[in-house]
């Protein structure tokens, strides 16, 4: 099962709750799932970062760890923009909903959303990241 020792080079958390992305570091790092956590408490700050490194391969995210319900740049806002970058930034950083909303029409819309890979409810566990790690490299 050698799969499962893969590691990601960079993770991005995009979350306005401090507690939350506290807990979905520590997990990615205590599993080991990436070498590097980049985390934004806003979806406006996350866009910002991607805008200033989207020629850097590099700085770029595998995978976004992305929050729908966030104050003024929300998980949608923040996929409508998202689908504005280039191609770089688009085929290197995969998206996949970090979210505790229950919302099914919220789940439907963002799901449906060509960058979203996957969809988890909060908190991050193991067996989640065992299972991307699995099914999204």
């Amino acid at each position: 099962m050698d799969t499962l020792i893969k590691t990601t080079d960079l993770v991005m958390l995009v979350d306005d709750n401090d507690t939350d992305n506290f807990i979905s570091k520590r997990i990615i790092e205590i599993t080991k799932f990436s070498k590097r956590v980049e985390v934004k408490n806003s979806g406006k700050s996350a866009l910002d970062y991607l805008r200033e490194n989207q020629n850097n391969v590099e700085q770029l995210p595998n995978i976004i760890f992305l929050d729908i319900n966030m104050p003024i740049v929300d998980g949608f806002v923040f996929l409508y923009e998202f689908d504005k970058f280039n191609e770089l930034v688009k085929n290197k950083s995969k998206i996949i909903i970090l979210s505790s909303s229950d919302n099914k029409r919220d789940i439907d819309k963002i799901v449906n959303n060509n960058h979203v890979i996957k969809f988890i409810t909060k908190p991050l566990t193991e067996s989640a990241l065992d299972e991307i790690r699995l099914n999204s490299f």
